[in-house]
């Protein structure tokens, strides 16, 4: 039976993911846990994350998660990073006054600002919190059977800026264009809540379920 491990370091939603990747995949063995042996035999991995990116990079070091995530993605296993798990990934975030992450992929978490206003000069309310469409910039597995400048659910107040703007696999616009998608080998990140994206949201998670890993 094909697993997943689900990466429990006590910040993420994780019986929403654990349910919606069992919905979108009966027959998936899904594992919440931070036993690094059981993440390392997992055929694939998934990193999610929710809250203070300070309070997740603290327990993410304190439980070993850094290592596991690095023995994941050099393994080649297919590996999925979602909001906060997305932000990780990153060099540093500006959140609680700057926070080193765990430096995976260069690039950087920004804040959206206080007076941040639509294109008609409307004040846009920060968290970033609902739907909105992401613009698909690679041709990627993941994104297959999934319409371009389909909706997405978001609820974050900080933006990843990767610097190595050919790993972009998808962006989005509140403000001011970001980056909400990375694809690199055998790594997909989103900043959105593919388990609370309905039928776009699950057929994400079904892809990544049925992925090997390549690109």
């Amino acid at each position: 039976m094909s697993s997943i491990a689900v990466i429990d370091y006590g910040m993420g939603n994780l019986h929403s993911v654990a349910k919606a990747l069992e919905h979108v995949q009966p027959g998936m063995k899904v594992l919440v846990t931070a036993d690094p042996q059981q993440v390392r035999n997992a055929d694939r991995v998934l990193l999610p994350g929710v809250g203070a990116i300070r309070d997740c990079m603290a327990e993410i070091r304190r439980l070993g998660v850094d290592a596991e995530v690095a023995e994941a993605i050099a393994s080649g296993k297919p590996f999925l990073g979602i909001c906060v798990g997305f932000q990780a990934l990153m060099d540093f975030s500006e959140e609680n006054g700057g926070v080193d992450c765990l430096g995976q992929f260069q690039g950087q978490v920004n804040f959206f600002g206080n007076h941040l206003k639509d294109e008609s000069g409307v004040d846009l309310k920060v968290p970033h919190m609902g739907w909105n469409q992401v613009k698909q910039s690679l041709d990627h597995p993941l994104w297959h059977d999934i319409e371009d400048l389909s909706r997405f659910y978001f609820v974050h107040s900080y933006y990843v800026k990767l610097a190595q703007q050919e790993l972009v696999a998808g962006t989005c616009e509140y403000g001011l264009p970001f980056d909400v998608a990375l694809a690199h080998k055998n790594v997909f990140a989103v900043q959105f809540h593919p388990e609370k994206s309905q039928q776009a949201g699950l057929k994400l998670l079904q892809n990544f379920l049925n992925w090997d890993g390549a690109f």
